[in-house]
Parts: C-alpha cells; structure tokens; sequence
C-alpha cells in the first residue's frame, strides 16, 4: 500500500481523495491474537483525531482503535461484524474498519511513514 501512514498506535491510513480508509496494522492484529470480535463505530459519526472509534477483541485481549484523523464516518466494514477473522488474514485490505471523510486533511503530515512506522514495530518488538 503506497501513501499509508501510521499512528503510534498502530492504526494505518489510506488517503483518496477526501476519505481516508482507516484499520489497524498488520503488526497490531499479530500482537492481538485471534480477532473474535469488532464493534464499528456508527456511519455518520464526527470524530476528532485520537478519539476511541472503535474496539477490536481477540482471544487475548481487547483493544481500542483510535480515530487517526478528524472527520465524519462515511462507511463502516460490515463484513467484520460476521467475519472478524478477516481483521488476522488481511489487515492492511480486506480487513479495514471504517472510513472516513476528512474535515482537517492537514492532519496526515503528523502521522508516521512507513519508514518511520517500521522504525517504531522494531523498538517495540
């Protein structure tokens, strides 16, 4: 995935246009564990950057996800909701929480690349 960015939280961001797709990262759902449940946040929904959106559960250990950018949810992955398994077998695809429609696009210059992001997952691993 070319033009993602990363929280230090481990979530990632894939800009088109004005709407960012937002899910955790691959390094995440490996610390997690197997994924038994996602709760998404609800489609029309304003949330501020690093405010709860989300929660994912594993056989480990449940975890919040942050929004990483300001905006209004515009569509949610539904196939999470029956299939939360599909967060450990793509992550970074097909696995993706919700979306998002930017309302402070200048915001993506203060999340982490995926050099700087790999950089982070080695500290912590």
């Amino acid at each position: 995935m070319s033009d993602v960015r990363y929280t230090k939280e481990h979530e990632w961001v894939q800009v088109d246009g004005d709407v960012a797709t937002c899910g955790i990262t691959d390094f995440a759902q490996e610390q997690l564990g197997d994924v038994v449940y996602v709760e998404l946040p609800d489609v029309g929904r304003q949330v501020k950057q690093n405010e709860e959106i989300a929660v994912v559960e594993s056989v480990k250990a449940a975890s919040e996800v942050y929004a990483p950018l300001t905006g209004e949810v515009v569509a949610v992955n539904d196939a999470l909701v029956d299939d939360p398994a599909k967060v450990n077998a793509d992550a970074a695809g097909d696995g993706w929480f919700f979306k998002l429609k930017l309302s402070a696009p200048d915001e993506l210059a203060g999340l982490l690349d995926e050099t700087a992001y790999q950089a982070l997952v080695a500290e912590q691993s």
